[in-house]
């Protein structure tokens, strides 16, 4: 039997932006020196396209964008949020002041909360949801989450690699809290500082070089830990719910390309119609992998009453974790 729940909260909204129109993997083909098979890359990443920004967008102008749309699904003003977490894996627009505050500048937002950017690879989402929960949960009214990733900043034609897998996406959640049997299960996040995982950005400040993003991997020994560590977290997130696999409904897991997606769900042995799949058309995401999905599974009405959701995910730090989401009866 199931114990108490842990965190009395709701996700009482969602959102999400994909900017711009779609990029095709042929679209990039012609834009990389040599010769390449488009066909052959959309086999191997499982990328059949993704979105990138228009010139001058900012990551905060995207963020808000989703969070208009979560406010409006939850049918709450912006001014009932008593904190925006702001989560971007490259850094957000600005160093000093955080970006949030950009964000919550956007949506006309001055004074009545408080604002921080918070960084922790693709694993931010999870780490952002668990902070904003525990604050719900201990008398704050409704906490915004934000992520925007803007990869297209950081990637080149020169390193094709990254350059074929990687888009923009912004997603955003908006918790509050509930006393109808909805709330977080589970939560389990960890960090190995042993272990930088295969994916890396160095600032540019400390360079003094032009950076990029570099995967420091190859892409077998990346699934091999990845696999693992969500397993792990799997195992131990429903050891604390005191359940097994069989009894949730959604599973949605980070989706750094579709050839992965499809081993973590083979690794985990569950089917894949418990999975909302979108890595195909928005391409590697980030922090913004999990929300993107969440959103496209509460607007597709196929989330029910008294649903749980298992979100999980893997990256650079060497982070992973899992979050078990129980929707209200």
């Amino acid at each position: 039997m199931a114990r108490k729940t842990a965190l009395q909260v709701r996700i009482a909204g969602t959102g999400s932006v994909l900017p711009g129109p779609p990029v095709t993997t042929s679209d990039l083909v012609a834009r990389v020196p040599g010769s390449w098979d488009a066909a052959r890359i959309e086999r191997r990443t499982g990328i059949a396209a993704r979105h990138f920004v228009r010139p001058g967008t900012t990551a905060a102008q995207l963020g808000a964008a989703a969070l208009e749309k979560a406010l409006a699904a939850a049918r709450m003003p912006a001014e009932t949020l008593t904190r925006v977490i702001f989560v971007d894996s490259l850094g957000g627009d600005t160093l000093i002041p955080a970006t949030s505050n950009a964000v919550a500048g956007a949506l006309g937002i001055a004074g009545t909360c408080d604002c921080f950017d918070l960084n922790n690879a693709c694993l931010g989402f999870l780490s952002a949801l668990d902070v904003a929960a525990r604050g719900v949960a201990t008398g704050q009214s409704a906490v915004a989450v934000v992520v925007a990733e803007l990869p297209s900043r950081f990637i080149t034609p020169d390193d094709p690699r990254p350059f074929f897998v990687f888009g923009d996406a912004a997603a955003a959640v908006v918790v509050t809290g509930t006393t109808n049997g909805a709330g977080i299960l589970g939560s389990v996040l960890r960090n190995d500082a042993g272990n930088a995982g295969g994916v890396a950005l160095a600032h540019p400040t400390h360079t003094g070089a032009r950076e990029t993003i570099r995967f420091t991997q190859p892409n077998a020994r990346m699934l091999e830990i990845a696999a693992g560590l969500l397993r792990d977290s799997t195992n131990e997130v429903l050891s604390q719910a005191g359940l097994v696999l069989d009894d949730v409904d959604w599973i949605l897991p980070h989706q750094p390309n579709g050839v992965m997606l499809d081993a973590f769900v083979e690794a985990l042995g569950v089917d894949a119609a418990r999975v909302v799949p979108v890595v195909h058309e928005t391409g590697s995401v980030g922090a913004a992998s999990i929300p993107v999905s969440l959103d496209r599974l509460v607007a597709s009405g196929r989330l029910g009453a008294g649903d749980r959701v298992l979100m999980i995910g893997v990256g650079a730090g060497l982070s992973s974790g899992a979050m078990l989401l129980q929707t209200p009866r």
